[in-house]
């Protein structure tokens, strides 16, 4: 494998720069305040250097911390999960992907709120949210037509956007954890 150039080094360099001035600011103040002229003045280069290697603008800065975003959670969720099976394995899920919500709020609303053209439940979803979505299908032991997985992803989602707005109580988390996770439990009886 050759070496990347200086040059290279410094595209590379001034790409995760612009990243991570969006990422700052979106943690800091939302996206609404993520605008190229904040991510130039941050990053101390001219507008129109931005789309050099971004040339959607904010939407494709976006797609991009979404993808490294959902890359992150799958990687959260299968280690945690480890060799765990059963209820075990649906609960060690949901503690990482609600603890991955509430770490990254800014990376977390990018992923599932943002406009960042992708296609979700689709034969052209792309492989990064695919793998989140098996993540999750496995830890509910799901082999059909993965609509149990949707519901206990839309659970997760809906928990932590509760819990975002501070609309749940922080100290029965656990509680509702094992609530989740008995209804998902797939070695449970089914009714």
């Amino acid at each position: 494998m050759t070496e990347p150039t200086a040059r290279q080094r410094r595209s590379d360099e001034r790409r995760q720069g612009i990243l991570d001035a969006a990422r700052d600011r979106a943690d800091a103040e939302g996206w609404a305040a993520v605008t190229t002229r904040h991510l130039a003045d941050a990053i101390g280069y001219s507008q129109p250097v931005l789309y050099g290697p971004f040339p959607g603008g904010k939407t494709e800065i976006m797609r991009v911390i979404a993808f490294e975003g959902f890359a992150e959670l799958t990687r959260r969720c299968r280690s945690a999960v480890g060799r765990a099976r059963g209820r075990k394995a649906v609960e060690a899920v949901a503690v990482a992907y609600l603890d991955f919500a509430a770490a990254h709020p800014a990376v977390y609303e990018a992923m599932f709120q943002q406009p960042i053209d992708t296609l979700f439940a689709s034969e052209d979803t792309e492989p990064e949210l695919r793998a989140g979505f098996e993540a999750l299908a496995d830890a509910v032991n799901e082999e059909g037509d993965r609509t149990r997985t949707e519901v206990f992803w839309g659970a997760l989602h809906g928990m932590s956007q509760l819990e975002r707005a501070g609309r749940m109580r922080p100290e029965h988390r656990s509680r509702r954890i094992s609530e989740l996770a008995a209804h998902f439990d797939p070695d449970a009886p089914s009714s």
